[in-house]
């Protein structure tokens, strides 16, 4: 199982990469937010299309932040944060579907809109990674033929609803398959939200905060087109001015919970005509493994949302190990201390017979 990525031509970052890119013309009076009241909703289809519109609603005191994940085209999301609790989504479906969707995804009212941005999730990538040692020094292997995520059939987002763990899964295979690779494979998204502060239960447990949602990637099943392949994802962002969005580094003070590290059409509803895409390439594992071809399974987590990255604490078990590690010499020496004590005690209250 890997559950790590590599960016080309950056140092290495953390899970917190695409959180990053997102958050950095996030306004700060949105921030901070303790708990949020959060609510799934598929925007129900028009003319018998696929329920593939997810909206996650998440009111705070202030404000409200609004994620409109969707499988119409490749995976993307938009991600709207609003000064008011009151804002909601407007979804014209015959718009959206038309060859010109412009305005037919709109956050109501306009003008309490502080920050928007989007993700496109547009390829899956496979490399041959038998001659790849090192991730960060050297580029890919030979690429393979990559996968359209935008030519996927996907599943009806209705049945993989969860309310109770505020989760839905956007799942699909290749709708043209001459080599039977996804006959018995999938790759799924997994989006999970979260109306306070915390860790899931699941790994890698990444903490979250009420300003974040969670997206896990899972490759499962699917027939690998080389012995030793590597596997990656091309995203496409929005650059929110002339130039691309930077990418940051976070790394955890703790690594029970920090993973190894290896150094559109509802976009364009929302946003408009665009031309200002910066796309970039996550690489999953390392060709040392365990890898993919392993066990054919392949998952990683990252978080979207604005605000600054979680920062992590010391948790509950590093803390003990602490305590113990210090705790043990400071308690001998303390022992000894005593030991000392009472001989020089006892030797002092020795009286002599004559």
């Amino acid at each position: 199982m890997a559950r790590d990525a590599g960016v080309r031509g950056h140092r290495a970052p953390t899970p917190m990469l695409l959180l990053s890119l997102l958050l950095s013309a996030a306004p700060f009076g949105l921030l901070g937010e303790e708990t949020r009241q959060v609510s799934l909703e598929v925007i129900p289809g028009w003319l018998g299309n696929p329920q593939n519109l997810l909206h996650i609603r998440a009111v705070g005191t202030n404000s409200t932040l609004h994620y409109v994940w969707s499988s119409l085209g490749p995976p993307a999301v938009v991600l709207v944060a609003t000064n008011t609790p009151h804002s909601t989504l407007s979804v014209n479906w015959s718009r959206l579907l038309s060859p010109e969707p412009d305005g037919g995804l709109i956050v109501l009212p306009k003008d309490s809109i502080q920050f928007s941005s989007a993700l496109v999730f547009t390829r899956l990538l496979e490399f041959d990674g038998t001659n790849v040692s090192n991730m960060a020094a050297e580029p890919p292997g030979k690429p393979y033929p990559p996968y359209s995520l935008a030519e996927f059939s996907w599943n009806n987002i209705t049945d993989s609803l969860d309310p109770a763990t505020l989760s839905a899964t956007f799942q699909g295979r290749p709708t043209h398959d001459p080599t039977r690779a996804f006959a018995n494979g999938s790759l799924a998204f997994r989006v999970q939200a979260f109306s306070r502060s915390g860790r899931p239960a699941q790994p890698p447990r990444l903490l979250h905060t009420a300003d974040t949602s969670q997206l896990e990637v899972a490759l499962v099943g699917a027939s690998p087109q080389g012995n030793c392949s590597l596997f990656g994802l091309e995203v496409a962002t929005l650059g929110q001015g002339p130039d691309c969005p930077s990418i940051q580094e976070q790394h955890s003070i703790d690594d029970e919970y920090a993973p190894a590290i290896f150094q559109s059409p509802i976009v364009r509803a929302f946003f408009g005509p665009q031309n200002n895409f910066c796309a970039f390439n996550l690489t999953f594992g390392a060709s040392t493994g365990p890898g993919y071809w392993d066990q054919h399974y392949l998952s990683w987590s990252m978080l979207v949302g604005v605000g600054p990255p979680p920062m992590d604490a010391l948790s509950p078990l590093v803390l003990g190990i602490m305590a113990v590690a210090l705790g043990a010499p400071g308690l001998i020496l303390l022992g000894g201390g005593l030991v000392l004590l009472l001989r020089h005690k006892q030797s002092s209250e020795y009286q002599s017979i004559n």
